[in-house]
């Protein structure tokens, strides 16, 4: 059984028991060293956007280093594992542009890459720590360590094993095996305040054994636990830097002692600050900002998310005032420095999404095939919303239209909208109170027009207004209705050069027929 303890309490005690002492060494490896990192999520469902900013952190540390950037899944807890998580967070991590070197499907002399196919490897190791003296076997049943847990919270004490079968002889041992009484391991605790650097957050010392008893490293069941396979597994795979969210680093002290324990030389750990909403708020899944899978299905595109996550993380220089620049995977791996992730929360601020999927298709329209592909999947979306009525819908209208939204909308999906209906669909004008004879002039002047631009077009219906004794605002409510069948919407002036010659003549002509 594994204890809940209050993460609060936990990260004052180490704040409090911060040495002013030399840190502790935790790796002979030289930080300028071709890296070897990675990502390890639980296959537990989606992947959300924490662990999405994880995974691209540790893929461009390792792109910038021309290091290898590693995934493994880690499925020792069978009970929440969610079939066919695993097929969807890859594919998630190669929608957003991250390639891992080694995993699942890749062979290496490393693997394999899933936890639940590693377990003879797991059961060689935790011999070792037995063997030396590390870890012994535990018979405490879950309803001792229920009483154990519940006493300690009424004397409000820490709950925490109190390591009870360490002290038990070879021969109790024995005996109880021959019983067949079931049995986990346990790692025994030092009582001495480890230290480490960590990579964003600076010195770290913490005393385990304050807070916590000897912890299991092998349940009943043969499966090992979270903090004694990651620490197996990131030596066996040679890793060299350990990126992860900062709720983890309460655990990076107890992972120390397993290292020393094995006799091996850790890796330099580095915690990831929580992401949180602009207010401070936790990101919620009713507001649909935690799933990946949800900015996909809401028309962002993934480097307008993968920038997103930089913009509010740190790891970069961003200077201020200088506005939003989107930046490609290269260039996000040349720039990124791991001495510039904050320690404070990463606050997300909605806005700079909007602004980077705004800018992404912007970019989009200026590479041909990507254009191509914008107008394409425009052109389906229409024919979708609009499936009955008669449409306009040219390649050089749909181009048009695409170049004009990139300052007015940032999402594709937004112009397939009823707000944007008019650019695609001829309006219904059954309800349009009109003057007849003004239209068919306005239609005479318009058709004599060579430069239909917004410009142009405004200064000569500002003339027709003066010359036909009309105000222009009603005139301007009168064509807005012809052309759109709107009370509101863009300049008729724009809608009109937005439209087209053609199109717009087209509109007019079909009222006065």
């Amino acid at each position: 059984m594994s204890f809940v303890f209050n993460f609060d309490i936990m990260r004052l005690n180490i704040i409090n028991r911060l040495l002013v002492l030399p840190t502790l060494n935790v790796s002979k490896r030289r930080y300028a060293e071709r890296p070897r990192v990675r990502f390890a999520p639980s296959p537990t469902g989606y992947l959300h956007l924490g662990g999405l900013r994880t995974a691209l952190y540790n893929y461009l540390f390792a792109k910038s280093r021309n290091g290898v950037f590693i995934l493994r899944i880690e499925d020792t807890d069978q009970t929440r594992k969610v079939e066919g998580s695993v097929d969807a967070l890859i594919k998630d991590l190669e929608w957003a542009g991250i390639e891992y070197h080694e995993g699942p499907g890749k062979s290496n002399k490393y693997g394999p890459y899933v936890q639940s196919e590693r377990l003879e490897i797991y059961q060689d190791h935790i011999t070792k720590l037995l063997e030396n003296g590390s870890a012994y076997k535990c018979f405490c049943t879950e309803r001792r360590l229920n009483v154990l847990r519940r006493d300690a919270v009424k004397s409000q004490r820490v709950p925490k094993y109190d390591n009870k079968c360490r002290n038990l002889s070879e021969q109790e041992i024995k005996d109880k095996i021959k019983a067949g009484v079931p049995y986990c391991i346990r790692f025994k605790l030092t009582s001495d305040c480890q230290a480490f650097e960590d990579l964003i957050f600076g010195g770290i010392a913490y005393d385990v054994s304050m807070n916590e008893g000897d912890p299991v490293l092998m349940k009943s069941d043969g499966f090992p636990t979270y903090h004694f396979a990651n620490v197996v597994d990131d030596h066996l795979m040679a890793v060299t830097h350990v990126l992860r969210g900062v709720e983890w680093q309460i655990s990076t002290t107890k992972h120390l002692l397993i290292y020393r324990a094995f006799g091996w030389t850790p890796p330099r750990f580095g915690h990831l600050p929580l992401i949180v909403n602009a207010d401070g708020t936790k990101l919620s899944k009713r507001q649909s900002d935690v799933k990946v899978e949800d900015y996909k299905k809401n028309g962002i595109y993934p480097l307008a998310l993968v920038n997103y996550i930089t913009l509010s993380g740190g790891g970069f220089d961003h200077v201020p005032g200088a506005g939003v620049r989107l930046k490609d995977m290269d260039e996000l791996a040349e720039e990124f420095q791991i001495d510039k992730i904050s320690s404070h929360p990463s606050r997300l601020n909605p806005d700079l999404l909007e602004e980077c999927n705004r800018l992404e298709i912007k970019r989009q329209l200026q590479d041909e095939k990507l254009s191509k592909d914008l107008s394409s999947k425009l052109e389906k979306l229409i024919e979708t919303k609009y499936p009955e009525q008669k449409k306009y819908v040219t390649e050089e209208h749909i181009k048009s239209v695409l170049n004009w939204a990139t300052a007015r909308v940032t999402r594709i999906e937004d112009l397939a909208s009823s707000e944007f209906g008019f650019l695609w669909i001829l309006p219904s004008n059954t309800e349009i109170d009109f003057d007849r004879n003004l239209l068919i002039k306005l239609l005479d002047t318009l058709e004599r027009i060579e430069r239909f631009d917004q410009e142009n077009l405004k200064d000569r219906l500002r003339e027709f207004s003066s010359t036909n004794n009309v105000k222009f605002p009603t005139l301007m409510k009168t064509l807005r209705s012809v052309l759109s069948g709107l009370k509101e919407g863009p300049g008729v002036a724009e809608m009109m050069a937005l439209l087209g010659k053609a199109q717009s003549l087209e509109r007019i002509k079909a009222v006065i027929r």
